[in-house]
């Protein structure tokens, strides 16, 4: 039985682990672009403004610092999530019927979203594919981190030089998810109020 009150659209526990999480990953992504400059993957490097921990040893202690307050936060949300009901009641079902139709709508610009309580399939799939996003950068984060103690891990993963491209390229994804969800956020104002004071 869920035990969230029906007056609230997002219960107390989802509310602290999103914002948890939002500074989690803020922390992780902007240290981990310090990181990066340290040795390139592409011909590029991210202006250091925008990193974090000043050298490559205080990016390091913010990166993993970070992560663990990532990884407690994340098995806190997803044990929530599974106990309260909440991923079956608003991830599931889902089709790709609905999917394809929901995104005619967006491209037209008529896909609604008065009710909050309610995911579009466009967004149980943006959010799910965050949850395995996340999974992802954890896994390629920790072959990073302890290649020579997960050997397994490295080798699904084709080994650490594989693992640095499956970390950047999620990182990007992720990326590319924060900002459309921002992009959200200032179509729908609301649905910041409803992630702050939960309704």
């Amino acid at each position: 039985m869920s035990s969230v009150n029906p007056e609230h659209i997002h219960p107390r526990w989802l509310r602290c682990c999103h914002w948890i999480n939002a500074i989690a990953v803020a922390g992780m992504l902007f240290s981990g672009w310090r990181i990066y400059n340290a040795a390139a993957l592409f011909d590029f490097s991210f202006p250091s403004v925008l990193t974090l921990g000043g050298w490559l040893g205080g990016a390091l202690q913010w990166h993993f610092a970070m992560m663990w307050v990532f990884v407690v936060n994340g098995v806190v949300y997803l044990t929530l999530g599974v106990i309260d009901g909440r991923f079956r009641r608003k991830f599931f079902p889902l089709s790709l019927r609905r999917l394809r139709d929901d995104l005619t709508q967006a491209l037209r610009g008529k896909l609604q979203h008065t009710d909050l309580s309610h995911y579009n399939a466009i967004q149980k799939v943006a959010y799910l594919g965050a949850i395995l996003l996340g999974m992802g950068l954890l896994l390629s984060g920790l072959v990073l981190w302890k290649s020579v103690q997960l050997p397994l891990l490295r080798d699904l993963l084709d080994g650490y030089e594989t693992a640095r491209y499956v970390h950047f390229f999620c990182m990007s994804l992720m990326v590319l998810f924060v900002v459309i969800h921002l992009l959200m956020v200032l179509l729908v104002p609301r649905t910041l109020l409803a992630m702050l004071r939960g309704r």
